[in-house]
C-alpha cells in the first residue's frame, strides 16, 4: 500500500464494503465505496425503484448544548432554528462574513440539544468555527463514536418498518429515537437522493449488524458514491466544493428557501448585509439547471455560452442521468441568461455543444410529507 493510503481513514463498515466486492477511492480522506459488482447505473436504478443502503459515516455528526443552542447557532447560520420544534429538522447553511458558503448542514433539535450533520471534508473546519464563535454560548461536541448510514427509495419505509415498525408514519425532515434489533438509533427522514427515506444514526459497534439486516432483505443494494452522485444531480441537489462554496451565497445559489421571513428581517448572521442587498436589488448569476441536447454528458468546469458566444459561467455538477435518460448539469450563468429554456451552448471538448436552461429537479422529488 501507498503511503497515501494508509493514511486514509475507514469507516466501521469498510470490512463490509471489501467483503461485498466494492471499489474503494478515496473521498474527503475516506476511503469509501464508489460502486459496487451492481455497478452505478444498475444502482441508481435500483435506488429509484427498491430500496438502496448508503454508507455516510464519514460525514460529521456533531451535538450541540447550552442555555440556548438556537440562539448561538443562529449567529453563525440564516435559518430559523429557535423555531424548530422538537423532533423536526431543518437544512441550513454556514456562512462568512461575504455571505458566501462555508457548508450545508443539517440541524435537528433533538430536545435537550441540537445535533447536526456536516460535510466529511468540512467537519474539523466546522467544529473549530463552532467552537471558537461559540465559546461561552454552546458547547459543541464531534460525535466520533457514531455511524450513518442512508437507505433510500421508494421502498425504503417498508424495509425500515420490518424493524423499526414506527418509522413508517415519520414523515419528511421529522427525527425518531428508536431500537433497531434491540440497539439504540436515531432516525432521520430525509435523505439526498430526492426519495423518501431514512438517515440512521447508530454506535460503531452497531452499524455493521444494521447494515447486515437490511441487506438481507431482497428489495435492498448497496449503493457507492457514484450512483449517490447522478441521484442527487437529477434530483437538483448541491454539493458542496462544487455547486456552492465560499464564493457563492445562498441567493447566487438559489437558495432563498433557506431564508425565511424574520431572519430576512432581523439579520444577525454573517454576510447579512450582502445577502439582503441581493435578495432586494437581484444577484449577478444564479445556479441553473442545464439540459444539454443529444446525449453527450457537460462535466464540472464546462464553459458556458449564452448565443453569441459570450462565456456566461461554467457547469459546477454534470453527468449523465439514467432515470432522467439523458445528461443533466447545474451551473452558474449570469442573471440575463438564467430564465428557463433560454438557450446555451456547452464547450465540451473544445465543441459547442448546444442546451438550455431547465427547471430542476430533473426528475420529480418523492418525500413522505404524510
Amino acid at each position: 500500500m501507498t503511503e497515501a493510503a494508509t493514511a486514509l481513514k475507514t469507516t466501521p463498515l469498510h470490512a463490509l464494503h471489501v467483503e461485498l466486492g466494492a471499489r474503494m477511492v478515496p473521498f474527503a480522506g475516506y476511503d469509501m465505496p464508489v460502486q459496487y459488482p451492481l455497478g452505478i447505473l444498475k444502482e441508481h436504478q435500483h435506488t429509484r425503484e427498491k430500496a438502496g443502503l448508503f454508507d455516510v459515516s464519514h460525514m460529521g455528526q456533531v451535538r450541540l448544548t447550552g442555555d440556548d443552542p438556537a440562539a448561538a447557532l443562529e449567529t453563525l447560520v440564516p435559518g430559523d432554528i429557535k423555531g424548530l420544534a422538537q423532533g423536526r429538522m431543518r437544512y441550513t447553511l454556514f456562512l462568512n462574513e461575504q455571505g458566501g458558503i462555508l457548508d450545508d448542514l443539517m440541524v435537528t433539535n433533538a430536545g435537550d440539544h441540537l445535533f447536526l450533520v456536516v460535510n466529511a471534508a468540512c467537519k474539523e473546519q466546522d467544529v473549530a468555527h463552532l467552537r471558537e464563535k461559540l465559546a461561552g454560548k454552546a458547547e459543541v461536541e464531534l460525535l466520533d463514536d457514531l455511524a450513518l448510514m442512508a437507505l433510500q427509495g421508494p421502498m425504503a419505509a417498508e424495509m425500515m418498518a420490518r424493524f423499526v415498525p414506527e418509522a413508517a408514519t415519520m414523515k419528511f425532515m421529522t427525527c425518531l429515537s428508536a431500537t433497531f434489533k434491540g440497539v439504540p438509533v436515531i432516525l432521520t427522514r430525509s435523505g439526498y437522493t430526492g426519495e423518501d427515506g431514512y438517515e440512521i444514526s447508530c454506535d460503531k459497534a452497531d452499524a455493521e449488524m444494521i447494515a447486515r439486516a437490511l441487506l438481507a432483505e431482497s428489495e435492498v443494494e448497496a449503493i457507492g458514491l457514484g450512483a449517490r452522485d447522478s441521484l442527487r444531480l437529477e434530483a437538483g441537489l448541491c454539493l458542496y466544493g462544487h455547486d456552492i462554496d465560499t464564493t457563492t451565497t445562498p441567493v447566487e445559489a438559489a437558495l432563498e428557501w433557506t431564508l425565511p421571513k424574520r431572519r430576512r428581517a432581523e439579520g444577525g448572521f454573517p454576510g447579512y448585509e450582502i445577502i439582503h442587498r441581493q435578495l432586494t436589488e437581484g444577484a449577478a448569476r444564479r445556479r441553473v439547471g442545464i439540459q444539454p441536447e443529444g446525449r453527450q454528458p457537460a462535466r464540472e468546469h464546462t464553459e458556458i455560452q449564452d448565443a453569441n458566444g459570450n462565456r456566461i459561467g461554467e457547469v459546477t455538477s454534470g453527468g449523465f442521468g439514467p432515470t432522467a435518460g439523458a445528461p443533466v448539469a447545474m451551473g452558474y450563468v449570469d442573471i440575463a441568461n438564467s430564465a428557463v429554456d433560454t438557450p446555451l451552448t456547452l464547450l465540451v471538448r473544445g465543441k459547442p455543444l448546444p442546451a438550455r436552461v431547465a427547471a430542476t429537479p430533473f426528475v420529480p422529488q418523492r418525500y413522505y410529507r404524510g
